[in-house]
């Protein structure tokens, strides 16, 4: 294989160029749905800046609280870019983020018929420590075209229209599914584009992990630790599944969609009998 011609290739499938094609099938389409994609694209670009030089730009510490959780200053920069981002496209009537107590009414100038619900910045406990960090987002359609509420962010997930979540690490790595199959593409920094790299995601059938954190296991409820236990010492003479646990969702749930196969799991507990995941 000659590297050095691949390293050049003139054919990259952006995701500018990803949408575009998969809006083509659709010959109604007037574009909206690529253009508030190509918002969020934006906002996961800038994120992604921000983390890379959070450190010197004195973005770690504390700036408050929500939903019961210290804020870092990074999720409030974070939430401030997707809400701009979102609200500028046009193309929003809701945003409901993890970070906010409140959903946000977009004002009549500015709304269009997409809802957006995401997480800014999940993981940001991690952000001291360097681990991957990202962006959850999901994309519903106003129930009735009419003036929006509160019950249009609470439909099934069956509804959804896309989702995905980008993960900033060692790189910047985009997933995004619209409904038909599931894609990943990784931010070319000399370009500044997220080019298809993994296409077409499947999870392994067989999985060998599982991802939980055991300092937990003192509040679990007898079948989450029974599963746990079968996982570690399988009795039917299969190999042990490895644990591997970041404590980041995003970066969890990248390793197990893209590499090993497997199982995450954060489960309700004595301490917190919801759970902490929260639905998006």
């Amino acid at each position: 294989m000659d590297h050095a011609a691949d390293a050049f290739r003139t054919d990259l499938m952006t995701i500018t160029r990803f949408v575009l094609n998969e809006q083509s099938k659709f010959p109604e389409s007037r574009g909206d749905f690529s253009i508030l994609l190509s918002h969020i694209v934006l906002g996961c670009k800038f994120v992604c800046a921000a983390v890379n030089k959070a450190g010197l730009a004195k973005l770690i510490g504390l700036a408050g609280e929500t939903n019961g959780e210290e804020q870092k200053k990074l999720d409030v920069l974070s939430n401030e870019v997707f809400v701009k981002a979102l609200v500028s496209s046009g193309r929003t009537c809701i945003l409901v983020s993890e970070e906010d107590e409140e959903a946000i009414f977009v004002e009549p100038s500015k709304r269009g018929k997409y809802c957006v619900v995401f997480d800014p910045l999940d993981g940001s406990s991690n952000i001291d420590c360097g681990v991957s960090i990202g962006t959850i987002f999901g994309i519903y359609m106003l129930k009735d075209g009419a003036e929006s509420r509160l019950e249009d962010v609470l439909q099934p997930g069956k509804n959804m229209l896309a989702a995905g979540y980008c993960m900033y690490g060692s790189s910047c790595t985009l997933v995004l599914s619209t409904g038909s199959g599931v894609n990943g593409f990784t931010l070319d920094p000399s370009l500044g584009e997220f080019i298809l790299t993994h296409p077409d995601i499947k999870i392994p059938k067989k999985g060998k992990i599982y991802s939980v954190n055991e300092g937990n296991a003192k509040n679990w409820d007898g079948p989450t630790a029974k599963f746990v236990e079968k996982c570690k010492f399988p009795k039917d003479g299969s190999p042990a599944k490895s644990l591997r646990y970041i404590g980041s969702m995003v970066a969890d749930v990248h390793r197990t969609l893209l590499l090993y196969g497997g199982v995450f799991l954060y489960p309700a507990d004595k301490k917190s009998p919801s759970g902490k995941l929260r639905y998006i």
